[in-house]
């Protein structure tokens, strides 16, 4: 989920009841606001009720498994990251094949997440594509069958950032999300305690007018392995509203709306002369109209707390209040523990691999109070839950 650089009109059919969590006070000792203890819940896991109400607040998510100390949307990625205690697993990022098959990948384009490049027997399959109305070049699933994509192998995506994960270069294909719902099985069975998974449908628009229509195929699947109700352990999300109001007519699992910068528009809003952008759907009204076909909303984190000039946080906006007063959950995206992706204040030097103050940011944005985030640092997360919980 998400960019890089994190980086419709309504359809409800008033057949599924609203999942949101309970209003919290937008209030924290942190960025001037009051009563920080009380603005994240304290519910334990189990003990609030089924579905999404069930999960600890606020939910740590792992963003693409454990993409801080692994290779993203790998097995070797997820499985850490239940090791580490997330609460919920983004698996994965859903992308499909020539064949029809949905793979988990970041994008379409596998040339930074796959060892494609060295391999000369799809030297030729390298092309330029309009992706979402950028001209990208690189290799895209969809050229490949899922035979052919099952050759290759994952790589770091970041290595500037991580280069201690490029040692697990190589080591774990690319999973497809059958293989995902059916691990999914396997470590609720293993771990005996029910496993969530977080997946999202990738560039939905791009992928229909190829052909390969992401909604359908997921929907498939979640039926086969009767993972398609209301208090599913399998949350959909896409940036996409579109997307998200066909998950509405075909599934009756949670379903999130991703929301990328204020100024940034939906790329299925492009395609149908939508002219809205992000910042009329977090108004009152948007989030209402969110609220008819969705339970939730993954805000990047400016959206919560927006940043100067400076790269430093200013005032929280009114985006947590007013999500949670028409029943939406926020799950904003993502935490990391290196400096280039905090804020400034929280940052310690300027290396582009090394750690800042996490623990520090965390708690100014659990302050907020957001009922879950998404984190390349489960473990970190979880630390500075009990922290903010505590204190």
């Amino acid at each position: 989920m998400g960019s890089d650089q994190e980086n419709q009109k309504t359809q409800g059919t008033g057949r599924r009841a609203i999942l949101g969590a309970a209003v919290f006070g937008a209030g924290g000792a942190v960025l001037g606001l009051p009563g920080a203890a009380e603005a994240a819940g304290t519910r334990p896991a189990g003990q609030g009720g089924r579905g999404l109400k069930s999960l600890p607040v606020p939910t740590i998510i792992g963003h693409r498994g454990a993409a801080g100390y692994r290779p993203e949307h790998t097995f070797g990625s997820y499985d850490l990251a239940l090791d580490l205690g997330a609460d919920v697993v983004e698996a994965g990022d859903l992308v499909a094949t020539k064949d029809g098959h949905l793979v988990c990948r970041h994008e379409p384009e596998i040339g930074g997440t796959t060892d494609v490049a060295a391999h000369p027997e799809f030297a030729d399959r390298k092309t330029t594509k309009m992706l979402d109305g950028v001209a990208t070049t690189g290799w895209f699933t969809e050229d490949f069958t899922l035979a052919e994509l099952k050759t290759l192998r994952a790589v770091e995506r970041i290595p500037a950032n991580r280069p201690h994960n490029t040692l697990y270069n190589g080591r774990w294909e690319i999973p497809t999300f059958e293989e995902v719902l059916k691990w999914q099985d396997e470590q609720t069975r293993k771990r005996g305690k029910q496993v969530w998974i977080y997946p999202e449908t990738k560039h939905p628009t791009y992928f229909r007018k190829l052909g390969l229509g992401l909604e359908e195929r997921v929907a498939k699947l979640l039926h086969k392995y009767g993972k398609d109700g209301r208090n599913s352990p399998v949350i959909l999300q896409s940036f996409e509203p579109s997307s998200i109001q066909k998950l509405n007519q075909l599934v009756d699992n949670p379903l999130v709306v991703l929301l990328s910068s204020a100024d940034s528009r939906p790329y299925d809003f492009v395609e149908a002369g939508d002219p809205r952008t992000v910042a009329d759907l977090i108004t009152p009204k948007g989030l209402r109209e969110i609220a008819g076909y969705a339970q939730g909303i993954g805000p990047t984190l400016d959206l919560v707390i927006p940043k100067d000039a400076n790269g430093n946080l200013t005032r929280p906006t009114t985006l947590v209040s007013d999500a949670h007063k028409v029943g939406l959950v926020l799950h904003p995206y993502t935490m990391r523990n290196e400096n280039p992706f905090l804020p400034a204040e929280y940052r310690k030097g300027s290396t582009a691999d090394g750690y800042g103050d996490p623990f520090g940011a965390f708690r100014t944005y659990f302050a907020t109070g957001i009922d879950g985030v998404f984190t390349d640092n489960a473990d970190t997360g979880l630390l500075a839950r009990a922290d903010f919980l505590a204190g």
